[in-house]
């Protein structure tokens, strides 16, 4: 048994809580708003359905607390949209919190970020380490979390010295695969391509019925996919510039369990409708969605960065950031994980290749 506290009680933290408590582990689950607690109180346990099973799954501590909640940890699992990381990782920097770290996702820069924060802050770099996506789809309704879809396969990275985190990702996360640096787990990061072609293309959409179709399927147009695949050529030439081959948006999905093995070969678009799991998933309500405001910022802004490091181009996602920020009338670069945030200000490749490696790189 482990003793895990869970930062974060959305969709994916209650779900991560169903199933760790099913595994036998001790969990204690925080959450820095009490509104987002209070039903887990109320029914004194996280309920939920879908593929995990029908049930409930009893934390050994709800609490708004972070101390509490670290109180005796074994390891940290944050479960948070990017978009407060910044806040969380200042307080555990200021809590003196040195034990392993697990960023369930890690989005794209995650544990880099977290790097950067800590070293601003004077402390030491917890062991840290983060997964490309979250193992769940995940939809929570008044502390009934509904799991349609499990990852298969999900690749986790480490900084050096975050091989505690990564054993700890591996052993609470079945599915979860180790991969050589947190910038393969970054750049495999399917969110980043998956969200802001459809979000922006489909923002008139958005605002004019409310969100009121499903974005993985009505939503996924032919147009809509060929952006994808730009998009999504742009990540992988990044990826390959730092030495790593990725696979395309579609059999990463495979892996993971979002889109059939058998459609893999298929148009993206046509591939990502045929996928059960994400099937009935409402597009976003308005332009305040995550997809806007954590996808393009959190998303987008670090891929841009990563891609400056190396020279390369990437027009598509620029383009989207920029008509994303002017439609959501926003500036994602203002709150997003610029190269300045993610610590890598001024990097070289060889740079950067040092810091996730641990070695000078040739």
């Amino acid at each position: 048994m482990t003793i895990v506290a869970i930062l974060g009680a959305g969709s994916g933290g209650l779900a991560a809580t169903a199933e760790l408590v099913a595994g036998g582990h001790e969990v204690r689950l925080w959450n820095r708003s009490a509104t987002t607690l209070e039903p887990v109180r109320r029914q004194g346990c996280v309920r939920y359905t879908g593929v995990l099973g029908c049930g409930s799954a009893r934390p050994s501590l709800v609490t708004t607390s972070l101390a509490e909640a670290l109180r005796g940890a074994e390891v940290a699992v944050v479960t948070l949209p990017g978009v407060v990381h910044a806040r969380l990782f200042a307080d555990l920097a200021d809590a003196g919190w040195d034990r392993p770290t697990v960023l369930h996702p890690g989005h794209t820069g995650g544990a880099l970020h977290l790097r950067a924060v800590f070293l601003g802050a004077a402390r030491a770099v917890p062991p840290v380490a983060e997964l490309s996506t979250l193992m769940y789809v995940a939809r929570n309704a008044d502390g009934v979390v509904d799991v349609t879809g499990r990852a298969d396969v999900v690749r986790a990275g480490a900084l050096p010295g975050g091989e505690d985190a990564l054993a700890f990702a591996v052993q609470l996360f079945r599915g979860a695969t180790a991969v050589d640096d947190v910038l393969c787990s970054s750049l495999s990061n399917v969110n980043v391509v998956l969200h802001p072609p459809g979000a922006v293309l489909g923002a008139s959409w958005v605002e004019a019925t409310g969100g009121a179709f499903t974005f993985y399927v009505e939503g996924m147009t032919s147009g809509v996919g060929r952006v994808m695949d730009a998009l999504d050529g742009e990540r992988r030439a990044i990826a390959h510039a730092f030495g790593h081959e990725l696979p395309t948006l579609a059999e990463e999905m495979a892996a993971v369990g979002t889109v059939r093995h058998a459609d893999v070969a298929l148009p993206v678009d046509q591939a990502v409708r045929g996928g059960a799991a994400n099937a009935r998933i409402a597009a976003p309500s308005s332009l305040e969605h995550r997809y806007y405001r954590e996808d393009l910022p959190f998303g987008l802004v670090p891929l841009l960065a990563l891609a400056d490091v190396v020279d390369v181009r990437a027009p598509v996602a620029a383009a989207l950031l920029r008509l994303g920020g002017v439609a959501m009338n926003g500036d994602p670069l203002a709150i997003g994980l610029t190269a300045e945030r993610l610590g890598i200000a001024g990097m070289t490749r060889t740079d950067l290749l040092g810091v996730v490696c641990g070695v000078e790189a040739a």
